[in-house]
């Protein structure tokens, strides 16, 4: 996992560094640029020297601070800013955003405050943190976590301020910098501090005494003096002036360091400010794409209804939601544009419309839509089927840039060069802030969504074409939608006495194990609080301190698995923490999500989110069910058909990922030991462990061999292969090693995939769907090694996916062919779940098997288990 490191930027401070740190400088239409061409060199050699995976620039709000309560003249001498920099911050702002990057102010608070706070928080959760400023009074902020950076000599040439160079420095603690301070005040900020106290006197006076306050204490013991009496005449001015040059780092933010991800700029965005600014020299050093699709005038209708001589055989649509949740979430408008004509009506209008209706069932009718299957689930609960979808504009986004987040159409449009769209959260607010505008505000909007979609569609299935990506998109993605779009409409049936029964049992069982571990704890306490139980198992029991944390003791599960032979407490505590995960996250969890007039749970597939091209579920998430525990697996007893003498009928793949592990790397033992139906695990325990019999293989030999198998497709180290077996690291790298003799081909595969990573920049599956990997040729170790693991596995998981969704694709037709009444209901990683009636139960033994088999051809088998019964657990 890539460490975490957040880059907290002081705006303003860095604004002005910039601003007097070059000439003045215009471009063609006269708009200084200096401030900003400085800002803009910084980010660039900063970005690239630190690679950041999150980052936020802050802003002071305004003049007025809370720290004028306290002293009225606070920044009081301070000149007014220049007009030739003042004009410069909104292109500074406009560039920001450009790069992605958060940007963030407070009214009552500066920039130093809101940073302080944000370090603070990325600090205790062991995030790295890099302050950078032009101004010393953040040098407060370092600690063994926090290092800030202060630009000096312009803004590009810095200094590096930890604890161990302030002290080297100035021998005081980043703490005392607050005291120093107080003591010489600060001109910048108009500080007073105490009168005739410079630097040289207030470090000597800290390094004898340590603070303003243990000064004032020893007052009367220091000799006399005038600067005796400057601290006798001026205490409260030096106590006030401490607290004036105080960063405060509790500030009530209403961000979260979440939102604060950064994975790099918009590149046509970040062009674009370029262009507007004249920065040549930027835009010939860079390597962006500056392809622009062409900006639509947008000119609409609003119409009552939608009539017959506006429907066209090929138009692009867009249905307005209320939000993502479009299963009960509400629609607003729908818009719909030939390129030329573009048409708004409400949904009311929509909903009665005959012609309308008609229109979007005719499969025959080209529709391009933002996203296909949201708009059939909302238009399926109109009554409306939709039918002819041609261009899915998040489907082809997702191919193209998998790494794109967010399906909010602006986000998707601006990554490919159309700006003429707004985002939702501009045009609705965001969170308790939402509200739907004028009906006019309204219908502009979704209007310039469905233009964008119409101009988008001819560039992005170009750009589809010239990847060799487009069967991908059109031949799996597309029709997969409208599946997914059907099984989520259908839902799965759930028995919620049954779920009510198992949290009694669950909260049964939690109370009997509650019980033991306070009766081997000698006392009772808060189970859940890790401080408090850090205390029961390292202060009262004794037990062996593995790992601290800032707070206290870890009692994360890795330091507990460990304790397990050292007191049966531990036992106790790892199983009751399981338990009541189970009861609150998965059967409370999932009750919450069953629909009270159909008794069903209709999770959303999410199809263009993962990197790999597997398809995630939520509301409620299914994937997460834990099944290796019994009490995980019995919660899918709730899972029930939906019609009396009905059944479940489950099928999944067999090994699917070391399959295609065999299909790609060829390597002869291991496709043999396929072709052959060996178990995979005992051929591959034979081959490492140099036994010349499968009887001879135990099963620790068996499970070992297992976990280097799945440890290969996931990229897995040494490391991580010994924490997994409990094993030396020594002892898993002998493991890893005989694999890879005994499995040549494998070991070549890696290489190859590797070495072909670095000269494209990416890898492909099995049916071309692509994964970038900047990182690949990282001079930053971690960086690198993250991304050739990525390498490694990424082909093997994501055409297992690929092979999947073609098995969907596949089943869905031949059971329509088939007349059948079965219905495919969900799928879960390499497995697919029916419900069909007990007498078609012998057909789908007979065709499951055999679509899903012959998905995607590979130089070994596909094998594909499955069984049948009352309820999702008995199916399995």
């Amino acid at each position: 996992m890539t460490k975490q490191k957040l880059l907290l930027l002081d705006g303003n401070s860095l604004a002005y560094r910039a601003f007097f740190a070059l000439p003045l400088l215009t471009n063609d239409s006269g708009i200084h640029t200096n401030a900003t061409y400085g800002f803009t060199t910084m980010l660039q050699k900063i970005i690239g020297e630190e690679n950041p995976t999150q980052m936020l620039v802050a802003f002071d709000a305004g003049k007025t601070t809370f720290r004028h309560k306290s002293f009225d003249e606070y920044k009081g001498g301070r000149q007014k800013t220049p007009p030739e920099l003042s004009e410069q911050f909104p292109y500074i702002r406009k560039l920001i955003d450009a790069y992605n990057i958060k940007r963030y102010e407070l009214e009552m608070y500066e920039a130093d405050d809101i940073i302080g706070t944000l370090a603070k928080q990325a600090a205790g959760q062991g995030i790295e943190v890099i302050v950078v400023s032009g101004d010393k009074d953040l040098t407060q902020l370092a600690t063994d976590d926090v290092t800030v950076y202060i630009t000096r000599k312009g803004i590009t040439d810095i200094e590096k301020y930890t604890p161990e160079h302030i002290e080297e420095k100035y021998g005081l603690t980043p703490n005392q910098i607050i005291d120093m301070k107080g003591l010489m005040g600060d001109q910048s900020d108009n500080i007073p501090g105490v009168p005739g106290v410079g630097e040289k006197t207030a470090i000597k006076l800290l390094k004898e005494h340590g603070s303003i306050e243990k000064i004032y204490e020893a007052i009367d013991s220091l000799k006399a003096s005038k600067m005796k009496e400057k601290l006798v005449d001026n205490e409260e001015m030096a106590h006030l002036s401490k607290k004036l040059a105080t960063i405060h780092t509790e500030v009530p933010l209403t961000i979260t360091l979440d939102e604060l991800a950064y994975a790099g700029p918009n590149e046509e965005a970040l062009m674009g400010v370029w262009q507007e600014l004249g920065f040549k020299s930027l835009i010939e050093k860079s390597d962006f794409e500056t392809e622009q699709v062409e900006q639509v005038e947008l000119k609409y209708e609003m119409v009552s209804l939608i009539t017959k001589d506006m429907l066209k055989n090929t138009m692009a649509i867009h249905l307005e939601l209320e939000n993502e949740h479009y299963h009960s979430c509400e629609a607003i408008g729908f818009a719909m544009t030939d390129g030329e004509n573009t048409f708004y009506s409400t949904i009311e209008n929509v909903a009665e419309n005959e012609d309308l209706k008609a229109w979007l069932n005719d499969e025959t009718k080209k529709k391009y839509i933002a996203d296909s299957k949201a708009t059939q689930a909302m238009l399926h609960r109109l009554g409306i089927e939709l039918k002819g979808v041609e261009f899915d504009l998040l489907l082809a986004s997702y191919i193209l840039k998998p790494s794109i987040s967010g399906d909010d159409v602006a986000t998707l449009a601006k990554e490919f060069g159309y700006t003429a769209v707004q985002s939702n959260e501009a045009v609705y607010g965001k969170g308790a802030k939402w509200v739907v505008p004028h009906a006019d505000n309204v219908a502009e909007h979704v209007s310039r969504k469905a233009v964008a979609v119409w101009s988008l569609q001819p560039v992005l299935e170009q750009k589809l074409k010239d990847n060799e990506q487009f069967e991908l998109y059109k031949e799996l993605e597309l029709p997969l939608a409208h599946i997914l779009g059907k099984m989520e409409s259908e839902g799965i049936t759930v028995n919620v006495d049954t779920l009510h029964q198992m949290g009694d049992d669950l909260k049964a069982k939690l109370e009997i194990i509650e019980a033991s571990i306070y009766e081997l704890a000698g006392e009772k306490f808060n189970i859940n609080s890790p401080k408090q139980l850090g205390v029961i198992l390292f202060d009262k029991l004794g037990l062996p301190v593995i790992k601290k944390t800032k707070t206290g003791y870890s009692t994360a599960a890795d330091v507990l698995e460990k304790l397990q032979s050292e007191h049966d407490i531990v036992k106790h505590i790892l199983e009751y923490r399981t338990l009541a995960k189970l009861q609150s996250t998965y059967i409370e969890g999932l009750i919450k999500e069953v629909k009270e007039e159909d008794s069903k749970v209709h999770t959303r597939f999410q199809q263009a989110l993962t990197a790999t091209g597997r398809l995630s579920s939520t509301n409620p998430n299914l994937q997460n069910i834990p099944i290796r525990l019994e009490e995980g697996r019995k919660i899918r007893q709730a899972f029930v058909p939906s019609k009396k003498d009905w059944v479940l009928f489950a099928a999944d793949y067999s090994q699917i990922e070391l399959r295609v592990l065999a299909h790609m790397c060829q390597d002869e033992v291991l496709v043999d030991a396929f072709k052959q139906g060996m178990d995979i695990h005992t051929r591959t325990a034979m081959d490492v462990f140099g036994v010349s019999n499968a009887d001879e293989v135990t099963s620790l030999m068996r499970r070992t061999a297992k976990a280097v198998n799945f440890g290969i497709v996931y990229g897995i180290s040494d490391y991580g292969l010994s924490q997994s077996l409990d094993i030396t690291r020594k002892k898993a790298a002998i493991f890893i090693e005989n694999y890879l003799q005994s499995f040549p081909g494998v070991k070549y595969y890696m290489d190859s995939i590797i070495a072909e990573a670095k000269k494209t920049g990416f890898v492909t599956t099995i049916l071309n769907r692509r994964r970038y990997l900047p990182d690949i040729t990282s001079s930053n170790f971690n960086l690198r090694s993250f991304a050739e693991r990525t390498a490694m596995n990424t082909p093997i998981q994501g055409s297992a996916a690929d092979i999947i969704k073609k098995a969907m694709i596949d089943m869905n037709t031949r059971l329509e062919q088939e007349g059948l009444k079965a219905k495919l209901l969900l799928q879960v990683h390499d497995e697919l779940i029916f419900e069909a009636p007990k007498e078609e139960i012998e057909i789908l033994e007979r065709i499951v098997p055999e679509v899903m088999e012959n998905a995607i051809e590979l130089i070994v088998p596909l094998k594909v288990d499955f069984s049948y019964g009352p309820t999702w657990y008995d199916a399995k």
